[in-house]
């Protein structure tokens, strides 16, 4: 089982590890949103040179822009966290990018969602499918720099990672 095998590695953890007390504010004072692709873990930090404590990291399928969750989170590093930079960071060969509506769905069905509940949504908007992964930061970096509760002297930067050699391409620059 999967949780006991976590709750056996969070133990051997805690048991190995070396306390050391942390500010809840990002170091760097900088906020990154990201996507939640498994080759990004324990990866894309080094990547940036971000170690524990340097910035808020904000994960979701793509490193999509879609939702206001993304810009309250966002805002929430800036105003209350002291955040002063935002780096939009995509990644090459994103699942998100072109995604299966038809197969999503199948899936869902598969696993006992009701078709009713599925044509509720637009489901590609839905689960934040992309065209493709350089469009999809530079339209998120736009995204954030023109929400009303964003100071417009926020520098945001969109980024694009290589998740197999960890190589960053700058798209914007928002300085």
């Amino acid at each position: 089982m999967l949780l006991n095998e976590i709750m056996s590695n969070n133990k051997k953890f805690v048991d190995e590890f070396e306390v050391e007390k942390l500010s809840h504010l990002p170091q760097k004072k900088l906020v990154i949103v990201t996507c939640m692709d498994t080759r990004l873990v324990g990866f894309l930090e080094p990547a940036l040179g971000i170690g524990r404590g340097d910035a808020k990291i904000i994960k979701n399928a793509g490193n999509n822009v879609i939702c206001s969750d993304v810009i309250r989170s966002v805002a929430a590093a800036i105003f209350a966290l002291g955040a002063e930079e935002v780096m939009l960071v995509g990644h090459t060969d994103c699942g998100m990018a072109n995604s299966d509506s038809e197969k999503l769905k199948n899936s869902m069905i598969d696993r006992g969602i009701k078709e009713k509940d599925i044509n509720e949504v637009n489901l590609k908007e839905w689960i934040g499918a992309i065209e493709d992964e350089e469009s999809n930061v530079l339209k998120g970096v736009e995204k954030i720099k023109n929400h009303p509760l964003i100071p417009n002297d926020l520098p945001v930067h969109g980024l694009i990672i290589n998740p197999n050699d960890g190589s960053l391409k700058i798209l914007v620059k928002g300085y």
